[in-house]
């Protein structure tokens, strides 16, 4: 599989600003694999050391704050020399060792000429906590699921070099429009992780699928337990068990109260945050106004939580494949699709993307680009109904308004109907 990250890794490889690089995201999604694919292909060679298998790793880290001494201490253990920009060093489980992820500010400091990377489950949940963390001296990259794009090029190289072609105001042709629909369905069910995308790939066996996913549901589960520190275990299982039937309410903002009837934000707060933290769930909050900047009109006490990996979500809701494959309406075919655009949409524009609700009416999603606002109508199938959608546009008269759905791509007067699998292409539609 080719991951978007290495691109990311080879700019920082040459940068001049380059600091010791740490990726965070959720477990299972490619970390350990996107850093040795890096060092095999882009250096003489690599280095490899993990927190979780070696214990007797953290002692080294533990005595010692000079990195030339720490340089000198791995070469032995790894049996060979580590050569400035030649190696890369990458520590992998560093959540297990604060001490080593502490002296990342000592190789920015004292030895930058070494190329540094690491990695952890749970990191974010660490980096929350100022005292193991090295500020300002360390790069951050986050690792997710395998986008749609990452996706389709794993899967159909024919297809992928097709919709890589695709430009603004493109005439997209039937046979391709049903070729990558086709495929968004196939994504909806597999999801991104990379387990699923390479059991698809190997065997084309949605059995084989399923099982992965409860699995990695489970693993998560029981993550929860080992790795809370001061959160409560259980409440944090509580909020993530939650997600299915906060978003399949007419109103998906977070209650407190499904969680756990008569709870209220303080029960549950440190625990949604470990999680966002973690990268297990993605959070939305509602804006007071569609204006630019976006992030000043948050309202923090109204959000809504999508999961990471959207097939995950359709697991854990319990949603047979045939509903997806034979276009047929379901009850949670609506927060399915929005889970979708989200985890496409993320990383794509410098703010993340907001929603808008009030009374009389409620935007999908709000995207700033520039210092532009744009209304976003995220749509399962191919209905065109949304009053309070058309409602803003018709007031505000905005430059873009995009509605993602099944439909071709096209301009339906004021709006942009994008079709769902080019939403990963929306700001290159622009």
């Amino acid at each position: 599989m080719k991951r978007n990250a290495i691109e990311a890794l080879k700019n920082w490889k040459v940068s001049e600003e380059r600091k010791p690089m740490v990726l965070k995201g959720a477990r299972q999604v490619g970390k350990t694999w996107i850093m040795k694919e890096f060092g095999e292909k882009y250096y003489d060679n690599y280095a490899y050391f993990n927190f979780d298998e070696e214990d007797a790793l953290k002692s080294i880290f533990e005595v010692n704050k000079n990195p030339q001494r720490i340089i000198e201490l791995l070469s032995m253990i790894d049996g060979k020399k580590i050569l400035p920009e030649k190696t890369l060093i990458i520590f992998d489980e560093i959540q297990e060792c604060p001490e080593a992820l502490n002296t990342l500010k000592y190789f920015k400091e004292k030895a930058n000429e070494y190329h540094v990377i690491a990695a952890g489950s749970l990191l974010g949940t660490l980096l929350a906590q100022p005292k193991s963390y090295p500020v300002g001296m360390v790069n951050l990259l986050e690792i997710n699921p395998l986008t749609f794009d990452e996706f389709l090029q794993a899967t159909d190289e024919g297809i992928f070099a097709y919709y890589c072609g695709i430009q603004k105001g493109q005439v997209i042709e039937e046979i391709f429009h049903d070729r990558l629909l086709e495929a968004y369905h196939t994504y909806l069910i597999i999801g991104g992780m990379p387990e699923c995308v390479a059991s698809w790939i190997k065997y084309k066996d949605p059995e084989k699928i399923t099982k992965i996913q409860k699995e990695l549901i489970e693993i998560y589960e029981n993550d929860f337990s080992k790795h809370n520190g001061k959160v409560n275990s259980g409440r944090i299982l509580m909020v993530f068990r939650s997600i299915v039937s906060q978003l399949a309410k007419p109103n998906e903002k977070f209650m407190y109260g499904v969680v756990r009837e008569g709870s209220r934000a303080k029960d549950f707060e440190e625990a949604i945050e470990w999680l966002v933290s973690a990268g297990m769930l993605n959070r939305v909050y509602n804006v007071s106004k569609m204006e630019h900047p976006l992030t000043a009109f948050d309202k923090m006490d109204q959000f809504k939580l999508f999961v990471f990996d959207t097939g995950l979500l359709k697991q854990m809701a319990g949603i047979d494949n045939s509903a997806i494959l034979l276009k047929s309406e379901f009850q949670f075919k609506g927060p399915l699709t929005e889970n979708y655009v989200l985890q496409q949409l993320r990383g794509q524009f410098d703010v993340e993307p907001r929603y808008y609700s009030d009374k009389n009416s409620e935007i999908d999603f709000v995207i700033q680009y520039g210092t532009e606002i744009i209304p976003v109508e995220a749509k399962g199938g191919e209905d065109k109904s949304a009053p309070s959608f058309k409602r803003y546009i018709a007031v505000h008269q905005p430059d873009h308004a995009i509605r993602y759905s099944k439909r071709g791509y096209r301009k339906d007067g004021e709006i942009t109907n994008v079709p769902l699998y080019l939403v990963r292409k929306t700001r290159e539609l622009l």
